[in-house]
């Protein structure tokens, strides 16, 4: 007789592809920043503050978000904010001023999306999965690479062909697309369909629900977990992870490519390529969380983080070649590995119960880090004329990243950290 297949690995295919969709809407500012520049004569700062205020807020509104899936349910937080992101996108197709962009891109997309960060991600694994946590972490967060990989080059051809606008209204429609997959095919967890989690023991029992409210729960959570010295190490290594990530290159790559002479669609689709060897770097980072020290991996990834961005400014050229390939394919083997541990990690702060949301309010860090070198290296590309310094600033936070790491729970084995 066969054996039929667990629900969690609907829950996870739906995730995915919403999480995808959701990296689509989030990768489309990297590819307007020049089209918006010669369609209103708006400076490259200017811009870049929309998607400042987008990245901020996507991290600020994360750990409010996890709590509310635990009160009102994850499919009903999800669709009300993929509708969000929907008409908030085709509204930015009316603007004429900057800050029609700040309100819209910035505000409405980044609250929006931040409701279906990465803690979606993190709910989805928790709830329905107890065996292979790791690797599903690890597959849920390289969603967001392939909707890279998916959008990025679509949209770049679009903003060239089409102009800027069809880029929100494609942006409109795939948000829109989404929700009846969610409502139909995900359901809010094991137990609401009479199940165990998959790889979940005989004697398994959910943890009890918090008695808190929403908003108690997530300002509870950080009081309580701002002091931990351990807590305090993941935030800022996270926020080195997001400025040197979404911040930097997922923002300003396409733009610094085009002040070395590449075509916006040749150096949308090197970006795009960073989202192919993510998913890889992202699916085996999920499987050596499983079985290796966190910490040792989150060393490794930040360390030579550092050192490729040290080398960047020398390998930006008019033409793709063989050394900008090479440091595409290792930026994107790197890119978010750093989760499925980060995860991991963020669960011996307050425990199992409040992992989540202390990984929300860890997350947090990500995007102020991200929202940081979003503006900054606008403002230091306007400065200076290019990129290197924001560049080299951010090689040198990593290589810090990487010494702090190996200070986390100082003392504890790695099979400590995963109880």
């Amino acid at each position: 007789m066969r054996k039929k297949l667990h629900p969690a690995w609907t829950a996870l295919v739906v995730t995915f592809l919403t999480l995808m969709a959701t990296a689509g809407f989030r990768s489309a500012p990297s590819v307007l920043i020049i089209p918006l520049e010669d369609a209103f004569g708006w400076s490259r700062s200017q811009i870049s503050l929309a998607i400042a205020i987008n990245v901020l807020l996507y991290g600020l509104i994360a750990p409010f978000a996890a709590a509310l899936m635990e009160r009102f349910t994850v499919r009903r937080v999800v669709m009300i904010a993929l509708t969000f992101v929907s008409l908030s996108a085709l509204s930015t197709t009316l603007i004429t001023q900057p800050w029609h962009l700040w309100a819209l891109w910035g505000v409405c997309v980044g609250v929006g999306t931040g409701s279906m960060a990465l803690v979606f991600a993190a709910t989805i694994a928790n709830r329905w999965f107890i065996k292979n946590k790791g690797i599903v972490v690890g597959a849920l967060t390289a969603a967001g690479a392939s909707g890279q990989l998916v959008f990025l080059p679509l949209l770049s051809h679009f903003a060239v062909t089409y102009g800027w606008k069809s880029v929100s209204i494609t942006i409109a429609v795939a948000a829109l697309a989404v929700v009846p997959l969610v409502f139909f095919f995900l359901k809010e967890s094991p137990q609401a369909i009479g199940i165990t989690p998959y790889g979940a023991p005989m004697d398994w029992e959910p943890a009890p629900k918090s008695e808190l409210s929403a908003f108690r729960l997530a300002i509870d959570t950080i009081s309580k977990a701002k002091s931990d010295f351990n807590f305090q190490i993941l935030f800022f290594t996270f926020f080195v992870c997001g400025l040197s990530t979404n911040g930097l290159i997922g923002t300003h790559l396409i733009p610094a490519a085009h002040d070395h002479g590449m075509a916006e669609p040749v150096a949308a689709s090197l970006l795009a390529l960073v989202g192919v060897f993510d998913v890889i770097g992202t699916l085996a980072s999920g499987y050596l969380t499983d079985k290796f020290d966190p910490r040792k991996l989150l060393f490794f990834y930040y360390g030579l983080r550092g050192l490729s961005l040290f080398l960047l400014p020398s390998i930006l050229f008019s033409s793709v070649h063989p050394s900008t390939l090479v440091f595409v394919i290792f930026y994107g083997l790197d890119w978010v590995a750093t989760v499925p541990p980060t995860l991991v990690l963020s669960r011996i702060v307050l425990g199992p119960n409040r992992g989540t949301i202390v990984y929300g309010w860890v997350f947090v860090g990500h995007q102020i880090g991200a929202s940081v070198a979003a503006f900054g290296a606008a403002l230091l590309r306007v400065h200076f004329g290019d990129y290197a310094i924001a560049f080299y600033i951010s090689a040198a936070m990593c290589i810090v990243a990487a010494l702090l790491v190996l200070q986390i729970a100082k003392g504890k084995s790695a099979s400590e950290l995963r109880v």
